[in-house]
């Protein structure tokens, strides 16, 4: 494929997404990531697109939210590492929130599993992966369909989350930095994650390393509310997204990084190949006080003073 007809691919790609991975780009278009970088700079320099470390993004400083087709279809093996690993987070038993996205789908998946679980979600793709569970309770909030991501948001969806107390909330989103913590693209999709983030004594943001640093509109969870990150392995190239986990880890967030085999997952994204490895970057000081819970309990049942006391403050934050 000659030089313009390859940049030529990787404009109409990243117009069509918003935000596409280098990785993603090289696979599409047949050449090495080294490739497809010269091709990014060149597309920057004539002001068609922004680079981002590790992929590029639409012009103007915030990308734009993607759809659903187009989402299902960036950084896949990636997003299988990351829901593998996040699944060893979940326990027996437990209650548990799961927003809206691709990568909680993925996860919701592999939650079939896990016996005696409620799962609350907003998410009708999160809701579909559990609906033949057996031993999986879901409950969905309300709220008003938005169709490009197929979850409910909107008043209704926020105030059926009211009164809610689970152990821990699962998020993805559109962008990570440790300066402003998760971020998203739509206003009503984040004032519903924010709602999910008050219901949950812990937070987990699921991210690939593409949405590393990257910052958009509507803030839904602070850096400082943010218990623990499970991402991928960046590239060996991408110095920017290394940055960004370490000043991540600075200010107390709990790293967990998962390995991917190179190249897209397989079919259906079931099970974890054998290439991927765990990390898990200590937590550096002090932050929260106490264990997350193990179990959901609602609002007004027994349950410690002090574990009630904290909650109360993570809401007032």
């Amino acid at each position: 494929m000659f030089a313009a007809e390859r940049r030529q691919l990787i404009l109409e790609m990243v117009r069509a997404n918003g935000a596409v991975s280098l990785r993603e780009l090289a696979r599409v278009v047949q050449t090495s990531e080294v490739t497809v970088r010269r091709d990014v700079r060149a597309l920057e320099a004539e002001g068609l697109l922004d680079r981002r470390h590790g992929g590029a993004v639409l012009p103007g400083g915030f990308t734009r939210e993607s759809g659903f087709p187009q989402k299902s279809h960036l950084a896949t093996a990636e997003k299988t590492a990351i829901a593998d690993l996040a699944a060893n987070f979940v326990e027996e038993g437990e209650a548990i929130v799961v927003g809206a996205g691709t990568t909680t789908q993925e996860l919701a998946r592999r939650l079939a599993r896990v016996p005696g679980l409620t799962v609350v979600t907003n998410s009708l793709l999160v809701a579909q992966a559990l609906a033949h569970a057996n031993r999986v309770e879901v409950v969905m909030t309300g709220g008003t369909l938005r169709g490009s991501n197929y979850a409910l948001v909107g008043s209704g969806a926020e105030q059926s989350l009211q009164g809610l107390r689970v152990s821990r909330a699962f998020l993805s989103g559109s962008g990570l930095t440790a300066e402003r913590g998760l971020s998203t693209s739509n206003m009503l999709s984040a004032s519903v994650d924010r709602a999910l983030v008050q219901a949950a004594a812990e937070v987990v943001v699921l991210a690939d390393h593409t949405k590393l640093g990257t910052d958009t509109m509507f803030q839904t969870v602070p850096t400082d509310l943010i218990t623990r990150l499970v991402t991928d392995e960046p590239p060996a190239h991408d110095d920017r997204a290394g940055t960004e986990l370490q000043a991540l880890a600075d200010q107390g967030v709990q790293i967990a990084v998962a390995g991917a085999p190179g190249g897209s997952a397989g079919a259906g994204g079931e099970g974890p190949p054998s290439a991927r490895q765990r990390r898990d970057v200590p937590l550096p000081g002090p932050r929260r006080q106490g264990p997350g819970l193990r179990t959901a309990v609602a609002l007004g049942a027994a349950e410690p003073t002090a574990e009630r006391a904290r909650v109360a403050d993570l809401r007032r934050r």
